[in-house]
């Protein structure tokens, strides 16, 4: 009856040593595992929990005995022999790998006559010690190596955090200065094109079809540039925490009406079904109407691009107290009521680990080759403001927005549901007239 192989797991960065452990143990039986630092040792320790492992110390990274603690500190591991094989044959290194939870010591270069023998030993039992003593002194020590690691990586954390924060700011100074640079040009093209349209009169009539439509082609590119500018101006703005809002009493009913009004061609398009439940009766919230327009807009585009053709779009909306809000995002809603909109659709899903990503700024859940420049076109990708930005709106409002799925699935379209929590405006204000979406 044959016994499995013995497992030994060598944690080395030098490929030819390694190529010697391996060829060497194979020979007398082993099966050799490898790994080339501490981190990718520890993960293949815990997948495989060989019998014993041989590491290191001069590994990149997680040095040798860091890995060694780390190792003896994980169930399933704490009794697996580790040995140390190292070229630091310096006094006290031997009891540093012993303090740090070697089981053994072995010094480079590599006695292949002996070495299976010793790795046998081991697997047999054999432990080495550090007198009492001597233990106490090396462990102090051990400890403050951790201790000036730990405040060597906190260092080196904090500088590349300040380097990231830098350049974050330079990305935000760079997109709000080219934005305002397109603009421009953009307002003098639009400009000139308003004046070709509207007084063109009869000279626009005697054009072909062909000119006729090659300006319309110009001005809804230009429309969507300025959309793209807006876009861009607005992260900006909600970073920096400069995003004005027009507040009053809003009638949510004639926000997402004209949202769906605004949206309804491409649907159709589509062949989507855009079902919007019974509004009548819901209380306005504190709000900017056209900031909440552009909310909406965003998520009903969003919802009508990831939905395959002949889908639904849901909006179902309802009061809810503060205290009756449960949402994981939602830590304290504080006090009074809130009007919740959700907006659900038949689309593909979103991957759960993708629900948190997708409100972050250029962040696109599909591959660049699906990028296009129409906003609804089924799983086309596009600059990944739209939802960065709704978001900063509702929490400048004093809301929150996230989004559930039960995965991402193109085949089964589990589909998405956009939660919008809004605060209600006070109980005996109207709507103000002139406060409608889209005026």
């Amino acid at each position: 009856m044959m016994t499995e192989k013995p497992k030994i797991l060598y944690v080395e960065d030098n490929f030819m040593n390694r190529m010697l452990v391996k060829r060497l143990l194979e020979a007398h039986g082993y099966t050799v595992l490898e790994a080339e630092d501490g981190l990718s040792g520890i993960r293949v320790a815990q997948e495989e929990l060989p019998d014993l492992i041989l590491m290191d110390i001069n590994i990149p990274g997680m040095d040798g005995f860091e890995a060694t603690t780390k190792l003896k500190s994980i169930e399933g591991l704490r009794n697996t022999p580790i040995v140390a094989l190292t070229a630091r044959v310096m006094d006290g290194d031997r009891e540093m790998a012993l303090t740090a939870g070697c089981d053994g010591y072995i010094p480079k270069p590599i006695n292949v006559d002996t070495l299976p023998g010793q790795i046998e030993d081991f697997l047999a039992g054999k432990r080495e010690m550090v007198a009492v003593a001597e233990e106490r002194v090396y462990l102090r020590e051990y400890s403050q190596k951790l201790v000036d690691r730990l405040q060597e990586k906190i260092e080196e954390l904090t500088k590349a955090n300040e380097e990231l924060r830098h350049t974050d700011e330079m990305k935000s100074r760079f997109i709000s200065i080219a934005a305002h640079e397109l603009r421009t040009p953009l307002t003098l093209i639009q400009g000139y094109l308003s004046m070709l349209i509207q007084s063109g009169g009869e000279a626009m009539c005697q054009l072909d079809d062909g000119i006729l439509e090659i300006i319309e082609g110009i001005a809804k590119g230009v429309e969507r540039l300025n959309t793209i500018v807006e876009e861009m101006l607005d992260v900006t703005r909600i970073e920096s925490g400069t995003l004005k809002l027009h507040l009053g009493p809003v009638s949510l009913k004639d926000v997402i009406t004209a949202a769906v009004r605004k949206l309804k061609p491409f649907s159709e398009e589509r062949k989507q079904e855009i079902v919007v439940a019974d509004l009548s009766g819901m209380p306005p919230v504190k709000g900017d109407a056209n900031r909440l327009l552009q909310v909406f807009i965003n998520l009903i585009g969003n919802s009508i691009k990831y939905t395959p053709d002949g889908g639904r779009v849901s909006l179902s909306v309802r009061v809810i107290e503060a205290g009756k809000v449960l949402a994981p995002h939602v830590r304290s809603a504080g006090r009074g009521e809130f009007i919740e909109v959700i907006v659900e659709d038949t689309g593909v899903g979103i991957a759960e680990e993708d629900q948190e990503r997708i409100f972050k700024r250029f962040y696109e859940v599909k591959d660049p080759s699906r990028h296009s420049t129409s906003k609804t076109s089924f799983m086309g990708g596009g600059l990944g403001l739209g939802l960065p930005t709704a978001r900063g709106i509702v929490e400048a409002h004093g809301g929150w927005l996230w989004v559930e799925s039960e995965g991402y699935d193109e085949e089964k379209c589990p589909g998405s549901r956009f939660h919008v929590l809004l605060p209600v405006a006070a109980r005996t204000a109207g709507v103000s007239p002139g406060k409608q979406a889209g005026q």
